[in-house]
């Protein structure tokens, strides 16, 4: 039995020496490969658990709201980019307490004609082949801000404060006005609206209609009561 024991004592301490062996080769194999191996490996670890890779987990269930069926015809867009200042607490402690940030917005604007709006009544037929509709008023479909193209500039924070969690989204909010603001004032609804009328002359025509006749269902004081598209001589 003595015997025995002594046997397995060697055998052990043989392993524990072939492990340890192993392990030592393998030490001095990574110190060869140079330190850079090494630094990189653990500075790898270190920016993974510093800044770890977001993981987004979207919500299987889909509730559909609402399904219409659009008639609009799209007939104008811009494209308008808008410096925003938004800012809280900027008074005699905003050193301390006050945020502010420059947020840039990219923004798009869709305008066009909804010609479900049209009724049977607006659209007559002369004797003579002369059509007549009376246009429903341009507007605006689409105000969006571009979330690959809009970013926060720069943004200060006092001493004392993390900042106001809701001014990003209050600067989103402003912008997208301002954006559409914007393309009121360049004139997006009446280039909507004469880029409507040019469709749809040209759509009628081609269905062999050669007198057709615009009119504006609710002119404003900016707006041509009446478009006349007869070409010269008929």
């Amino acid at each position: 039995m003595t015997k025995n024991m002594a046997w397995a004592l060697v055998i052990g301490f043989l392993l524990i020496a072939g492990l340890s062996g192993w392990a030592l080769v393998n030490t001095v194999r990574g110190i060869a490969a140079g330190p850079a191996t090494l630094t990189g490996g653990l500075s790898t670890q270190v920016q993974q658990f510093l800044h770890p890779t977001p993981t987004v987990y979207p919500d299987p269930v889909t509730v559909v709201k609402e399904v219409r069926s659009l008639s609009r015809l799209e007939t104008a867009q811009y494209t308008i980019e808008k410096v925003i200042t938004a800012e809280t607490g900027q008074g005699a402690l905003g050193a301390l307490f006050g945020d502010r940030l420059i947020f840039v917005a990219h923004g798009q604007v869709i305008a066009g004609v909804d010609l479900s709006k049209l009724r049977g009544s607006d659209i007559t037929v002369s004797p003579a082949g002369q059509v007549t509709i009376i246009m429903p008023a341009a507007e605006i479909f689409v105000t969006s801000l571009d979330n690959d193209k809009s970013y926060v500039y720069d943004r200060q924070t006092g001493l004392l404060t993390k900042g106001d969690r809701n001014l990003e989204t209050q600067a989103r909010q402003v912008a997208q006005h301002e954006v559409e603001n914007a393309a009121l004032e360049d004139g997006i609804l009446k280039l909507a609206q004469d880029n409507a009328v040019s469709y749809l002359d040209r759509l009628l025509r081609s269905l062999g209609f050669t007198d057709v006749v615009f009119v504006q269902g609710t002119p404003g004081p900016a707006s041509t009561p009446a478009l006349s598209l007869t070409p010269a001589g008929q």
